[in-house]
């Protein structure tokens, strides 16, 4: 395998990350059934962060290293020799709400890079699993206006300004930067965002944490796109989202599929090189190497709600379903792709 300038780029096989467990006011102290995880007293736990930057490689000859010193030593074969960024593109995470999150929004690239970060913060959420009545709040409401959300925050009053939506398990919410957002109790979400957690809180329920409030209302939008997408039902998959920094799709497995399958974008047939990370949402499967033994790769099993990298220089392999898998694919897209899914 090489680039374009004929620079071989060795290869790298699939390798498990580990979850990383994050402390979050608004979190559970007991994560099972999803995770055989139970918090400290006083300690719940809010977010299971799938690829952050401190997380943990698993499996392979990286194993015990983080990921993100593995993306600074194998870039190209991770994301590719095209790819116009060196860093991780991606954080995936579990959302586990039993409060309230804050009222919030994020920052879009221009914003956070005039407050020296890298990258500002889209992101989406697939609902895992909801309860009867679930709902989040996504965007503000046709006609609200700066003043009345500056009125709400000091007021204590700003929920009344803003969208909700009902969640439903198996529905995808885009929330782009600049949205007006927040996640209630009742849903398990699997988040994907761009790499950077950077949130300016503009109101969190007298908790006590830090606000952002001029931050917020600079990086605020009155419109934005956020809302459900409708799935794009294909032939071998379902794409739950396309969109400029990433898509996401949930791919049938019935009994195992090649890479060649896998690594199609499901409309042309056309093969999207690059890293991709397979979440398996439920039951479990297990990737196996299509070479003959000697020149194959070790398997690596894909825990329930465990997660795979799949890099860019990935020899040939073929997922197997292991039972009830429901795999889902992540892929980071390079801006300025624009967006096959329209927010309704």
């Amino acid at each position: 395998m090489a680039t374009s300038g004929q620079i071989p780029i060795h290869e790298l096989a699939p390798f498990r990350i580990e979850p990383r467990f994050v402390e979050r006011v608004w979190g559970f102290q007991d994560l099972r059934p999803w995770y055989d995880r139970v918090a400290e007293a006083g300690h719940p736990i809010g977010e299971v962060w799938l690829t952050g930057d401190e997380c943990l490689v698993a499996t392979g000859p990286h194993a015990g290293q983080s990921l993100s010193g593995v993306f600074a030593t194998e870039t190209k074969a991770l994301l590719g020799a095209r790819a116009p960024s060196l860093e991780s593109p991606l954080l995936l995470k579990v959302i586990f709400a039993r409060e309230k999150l804050s009222v919030q929004v994020h920052p879009d690239d221009k914003l956070a890079q005039k407050y020296g970060q890298p990258r500002g913060k889209t992101e989406c959420w697939y609902a895992l699993a909801a309860d009867a009545g679930a709902q989040v709040a996504a965007g503000l409401k046709p006609g609200v206006t700066v003043g009345k959300v500056k009125e709400g925050i000091h007021a204590g009053t700003l929920e009344e300004s803003l969208n909700m939506l009902s969640v439903a398990a198996g529905e995808m919410i885009f929330v782009d930067a600049g949205t007006v957002h927040a996640i209630w109790p009742g849903s398990i979400l699997l988040e994907t965002q761009q790499n950077c957690d950077l949130t300016y809180r503009m109101y969190d329920y007298g908790r006590g944490r830090e606000l952002h409030i001029e931050k917020s209302l600079e990086a605020m939008r009155l419109e934005t796109r956020a809302g459900k997408v409708q799935p794009t039902v294909l032939a071998d998959r379902t794409i739950l989202l396309d969109s400029e920094y990433f898509r996401v799709e949930r791919v049938s497995v019935p009994g195992s599929l090649s890479d060649a399958g896998l690594r199609g974008d499901g409309v042309t047939g056309e093969a999207r090189a690059g890293l991709a990370y397979l979440f398996a949402a439920a039951g479990s499967g297990r990737i196996s190497s299509s070479r003959p033994e000697g020149a194959a790769f070790e398997p690596v099993d894909l825990p329930e709600r465990g997660i795979v990298a799949i890099p860019a220089a990935c020899p040939p392999f073929s997922v197997e379903n292991a039972g009830g898998l429901e795999l889902i694919r992540i892929t980071p897209n390079w801006p300025p792709q624009g967006q096959s899914g329209e927010a309704e």
